[in-house]
């Protein structure tokens, strides 16, 4: 199992959204998200899949922890989490 810790993780929302859209991902298996830590955990059978990941998060909104958090992310974390949300209901 692969751990990234990130930045704007704050509910199940925001887990829901990741959960979903780094399954989308070819190669990823089984995504477990832990909102206290902020931490995303996945199995993937090739390596080459965490630039990937690492890439979908910032894109989502979820930066790795280490990495510029801009307000471009900081706003599409929020949607996320909105739309995550939203999904769960």
């Amino acid at each position: 199992m692969t751990t990234i810790e990130v930045l704007n993780l704050k509910c199940n929302g925001c887990a829901n959204t990741i959960t979903k859209g780094l399954l989308l991902l070819e190669g990823i298996e089984d995504v477990s998200i832990d909102i206290a830590t902020s931490k995303v955990s996945f199995n993937s059978k090739e390596e080459k899949v965490l630039d990937l990941v690492k890439e979908k998060l910032a894109k989502m909104g979820y930066p790795e922890i280490g990495n510029t958090n801009t307000i471009t992310h900081k706003t599409k974390s929020f949607i996320s989490c909105a739309t995550g949300r939203m999904i769960a209901e």
